[in-house]
């Protein structure tokens, strides 16, 4: 047994193994993020796809994770986070050995929505799991959180990486055969370390009803609206803002999405609980991690192409080259949960975004002919920033709900984040598109550009938020008041 409830809970053996469990999935899940730009040179070649297709291989796996996310929290929340993490790794894998053995784009776009499906039922139930282990003890969940997003963002960052020696050793086929083994273990630890029942499903029974329903209307209506938007993003360059299809899709993506807010402000249990976002902290940290996930995303994007159509790498040299992303998320994160613990999440939060931002705005500066060692600074700068807000920002999330709410917000805060990375990966690689290497140099400069001024925005959001992760806001006292239970 592992105490959850006492205020002096430490960090012992148990906990760590909880720990590892739930990072092992989101491992998985944000590795497929970004394991996948490395191949799109080889993805082109041998599938017959175009940009735009390549688009749609990355964003299917976000658009899936985005538009199921909150329905997951809301059934980890009512069924145990256990029961659904598990769940979810074992569709992520069965999805993965798809995607090894698609014969076409369009059998790959299917295989990654079905990971981004097992994706998002992992995703927010396993930090639910974390915030229960850590008994919602502030300090041990930033130390907890940190370690659980460090190893999430050395996946981000590795994931060019190991792609580019998967490619190189074994075919783009191994990038996502690589999860099977990965899976495999964190289904074994799952049954072995935590336990059947686990407290969690106690935590979120406490004062409330477990929801009987998932908001179906809702849940459609945001499949809709994150599609049509996203699709016209990036079939904008190609066709033209006056096609039908994409001027279209953003007139049913605003309809949809006036449609979803009314909807959700009126049904007894939605799927988005807008009375959360009365919270300021919750509000501010949800934008600011809009903001994290557009940029980075986005980038990573263009950057993969900038890379082996503008320079010419190959895909193991393209990896090597993302390496120093690696380093400063491993320090960053690790650093990010003492520095929360000493002196709350505002001041990481501010901090990370303004180094963020440096970072992006030495790439605005990046050629056809910039030599390799010119791009290292901004390469260590992003992740280094990043690493320091991002578990800040979880951080304070969970601190400004209802620890019965925690799946459900983690899920919201993840939905807006991976919706974000989907919107920047179609808007920035609109663009990059064309045939010459001057457009993808035209594109990287004008995307470093709209980065910078998207950390700094994320700077100033950081200002709202509650400095101590501890403190309890007014509004969050008075979430049962606004019918939120």
């Amino acid at each position: 047994m592992f105490r959850m409830n006492s205020p002096n809970t430490t960090f012992t053996p148990t906990l760590a193994r909880i720990v590892a469990t739930v990072s092992v999935g989101f491992v998985v899940t944000q590795l497929d993020v970004t394991i996948v730009n490395i191949a799109l040179a080889k993805l082109g070649a041998d599938l017959h796809t175009s940009v735009s297709g390549l688009q749609w291989i990355v964003d299917a796996y976000t658009l899936a994770f985005a538009v199921t996310m909150l329905s997951f929290g809301v059934l980890g929340d009512r069924f145990g986070a256990r029961r659904l993490y598990a769940s979810g790794m074992m569709l992520f894998a069965l999805a993965s050995l798809a995607c090894g053995l698609s014969v076409n784009g369009a059998m790959l776009v299917a295989a990654r929505t079905a990971q981004g499906i097992g994706a998002a039922a992992m995703l927010p139930n396993s930090l639910a799991l974390l915030n229960t282990a850590c008994g919602h003890d502030s300090k041990l969940r930033a130390r907890a959180v940190g370690l659980w997003t460090a190893a999430g963002a050395i996946a981000i960052a590795a994931g060019p990486v190991l792609g580019g020696a998967l490619i190189a050793a074994f075919g783009w086929r191994s990038i996502f055969l690589v999860n099977l083994p990965i899976c495999a273990g964190g289904l074994l630890a799952t049954f072995a370390w935590i336990p059947h029942g686990d407290t969690e499903s106690k935590t979120s029974s406490q004062n409330a009803p477990r929801p009987h329903s998932i908001d179906l209307p809702g849940q459609l209506l945001a499949v809709v609206m994150l599609t049509a938007l996203t699709g016209a993003v990036i079939e904008w360059r190609p066709l033209g803002l006056a096609h039908p299809l994409v001027a279209g899709g953003l007139a049913l993506a605003l309809v949809a999405g006036v449609a979803f807010v009314a909807i959700e402000s009126r049904i007894r249990e939605p799927m988005l609980p807008l009375s959360l976002f009365r919270i300021r902290t919750f509000s501010a940290a949800v934008l600011f991690g809009s903001c994290v996930n557009l940029t980075y995303y986005g980038m990573v994007f263009v950057l993969s192409l900038y890379l082996q159509r503008v320079r010419g790498d190959t895909p193991l040299q393209a990896g090597l080259a993302f390496l120093p992303l690696t380093a400063g998320f491993l320090v960053s994160n690790v650093a990010s949960g003492w520095v929360v613990g000493r002196y709350g999440v505002r001041l990481p939060m501010i901090a990370g975004a303004c180094v963020g931002a440096l970072g992006y705005g030495l790439l605005h500066f990046v050629g056809a002919s910039t030599p390799l060692i010119a791009i290292l600074l901004p390469f260590l700068l992003i992740p280094s920033g990043m690493g320091l807000a991002v578990p800040a920002m979880t951080t304070a999330i969970l601190a400004s709900v209802e620890p019965r709410r925690a799946a459900t917000a983690s899920a919201v805060l993840n939905t807006v984040r991976q919706a974000s990375g989907a919107i920047g990966v179609a808007a920035f690689g609109a663009l990059a598109s064309g045939a010459r290497a001057a457009n993808i140099v035209d594109g990287l400069q004008a995307s470093a550009a709209i980065c910078t001024a998207l950390l700094l925005a994320g700077a100033a959001l950081g200002c709202l938020v509650h400095p101590e992760p501890h403190a309890r806001e007014p509004d969050r006292l008075n979430l049962a008041a606004d019918g939120e239970s």
